[in-house]
């Protein structure tokens, strides 16, 4: 991962795990896969830094999580939106747009003068 890339996940990445959970519990390995899924190489994710984030996120009562079984009949640990998780996923989305927009704006040579 590139720095710049670096900077932009440590922005970004509670944001994405939230985004990832938002459809329903997912494990932290799920939560992995769907994040290689949707914006791998970009943002290289590495369990080292997932896991340390969904442990910030269930302190800051963002998500929650509970005991089940995997696909691979495994032992896991499940984590879903809490309601404050629902209300910061649609902040933050909605801030990251204005935000893209008006960088997007920008790069498209329509910057105030």
């Amino acid at each position: 991962m590139t720095p710049a890339n670096a900077n932009l996940l440590r922005g970004t990445l509670e944001l994405l795990i939230l985004r990832a959970v938002s459809g329903g519990p997912r494990h932290g390995y799920g939560i992995l896969e769907w994040l290689e899924r949707t914006v791998a190489p970009e943002l290289l994710v590495e369990e080292g830094t997932l896991y340390p984030a969904l442990h910030r996120l269930q302190e800051d009562g963002l998500i929650a999580s509970s005991w089940g079984q995997s696909e691979n009949n495994r032992r896991a640990k499940y984590y879903r939106l809490t309601r404050a998780g629902v209300r910061r996923v649609a902040r933050e989305s909605a801030a990251w747009r204005a935000y893209a927009e008006r960088v997007l704006g920008v790069l498209d040579g329509e910057a105030p003068a």
